[in-house]
């Protein structure tokens, strides 16, 4: 959402795009149309991915959420190279409708040890970007923006109260209840938690713990 802002108040038209990739937090897709709607997206994209055929993690597989705290290792709630699927369909989004600039939400300094989040890697894909394409081969190269990559979840909340934007269209719970609550306990919810009590700004999720 904080993303899509700051692209938008640097005066870029904005192309969303959503994966549906069969994640367990459907709850989020939903969220995304809200945040859409409430930017004015030129186009909102739901791309349908099932990455449960692939599994191997506890948001696309009969794996049970950790809700014990983040930890040090890399979580179950890893999808394998999920932001690395993500952006090239975005990339291959960006190079059929002659977009230039992606952006990416991800976070390297409050997250779960992700590495699909690192500044090493988005320095990578955006090398890559202009060598696997049509565009980038003929000159026209990709830019890759990451604005949240070095912040802390507060300023991340602190510059959503900036841009004037309701957190409460946001989602961030890898489990919630079938009540529509968000569990509290997951990495994302405490996370979450964390950085809006930092911030001083309140948080309207309703969560069940």
């Amino acid at each position: 959402m904080v993303t899509a802002g700051l692209a938008a108040e640097a005066g870029f038209r904005i192309n969303a795009m959503t994966v549906d990739y069969g994640q367990r937090h459907k709850r989020e897709i939903d969220a995304a149309r809200s945040i859409a709607s409430s930017i004015g997206v030129h186009r909102h994209l739901v791309f349908p991915l099932d990455l449960t055929q692939i599994g191997g993690s506890a948001l696309t597989a009969d794996i049970a959420v950790p809700k014990s705290g983040v930890g040090e290792d890399i979580p179950v709630t890893y999808v394998p190279a999920r932001n690395l699927i993500f952006l090239s369909l975005t990339l291959a989004w960006a190079e059929a409708i002659g977009a230039s600039d992606l952006f990416i939400g991800v976070n390297a300094v409050d997250y779960s040890g992700y590495p699909d989040c690192r500044p090493e890697f988005i320095e990578a894909f955006a090398s890559l970007a202009n060598l696997a394409t049509r565009d980038g081969t003929r000159g026209m190269p990709f830019s890759l923006h990451a604005p949240l990559q070095n912040l802390s979840k507060a300023q991340i909340a602190l510059e959503a109260k900036r841009l004037e934007m309701d957190p409460g269209l946001s989602w961030s719970c890898y489990d919630p209840l079938p009540d529509g609550r968000a569990c509290g306990l997951c990495d994302s919810c405490r996370l979450r938690k964390d950085g809006f009590a930092s911030a001083g700004i309140d948080d309207t999720t309703r969560y069940a713990e």
